[in-house]
């Protein structure tokens, strides 16, 4: 009976700590999403910010200037519920003013165009990047918590379930292309 009543223990003991440890896991994972958000966040004001110092600069043609700063300024001040259309918007308005190379040749040649060209495309190439990071931990999680045993026992709490961002991000040609200094 003794013997029986320790192992019962022992085996309600392990899958404690195994919830534990899955509980904790999510956690982590979701500290993991805040954290690539954060960076995403970070770079996509890089390139809305970049964007729209190079078109009030008065490098680029004034209708170039004008599309390229009204998809700046939308996208730095959209709500969360728009960011995804306001930053796919921005991203279609750089590969619109910077599609064909001279138009990159005219910032270069401007007094420093060189250093804002090499800014934006290091602004341009690493929202992607830092888009795939947060996507990639939104999929871990997601995955987590699909299985049974975190949703019969309620291990993410009250953390919202957490949602991917899906935006256009490629690069405009001219600028993908270029090497960063």
């Amino acid at each position: 009976m003794t013997a029986t009543l320790i192992w019962i223990l022992v085996g309600i003991a392990a899958i404690g700590l195994y919830l534990s440890w899955t509980a904790g896991r999510l956690d982590r994972l979701h500290a993991r999403i805040d954290a690539a958000r954060a960076a995403l966040d970070a770079q996509l004001l890089r390139r809305a910010s970049v964007a729209q110092e190079l078109a009030t600069s008065g490098v680029l043609d004034p209708a170039a200037s004008i599309v390229l700063y009204e998809a700046a300024h939308a996208a730095r001040q959209a709500e969360e519920e728009q960011r995804e259309v306001a930053e796919s918007e921005l991203s279609q308005a750089l590969r619109a003013v910077f599609g064909e190379v001279q138009q990159m040749e005219a910032v270069r040649e401007a007094p420093g165009g060189d250093a804002a060209a090499s800014e934006l495309a290091q602004a341009v190439r690493r929202v992607p990047m830092a888009r795939r990071f947060h996507n990639d931990a939104v999929r871990a999680a997601r995955a987590l918590r699909r299985h049974r045993k975190v949703r019969w026992f309620r291990l993410a709490g009250h953390a919202p379930f957490p949602m991917a961002f899906e935006m256009d991000d490629e690069p405009p040609t001219a600028l993908a292309d270029r090497p960063t200094s």
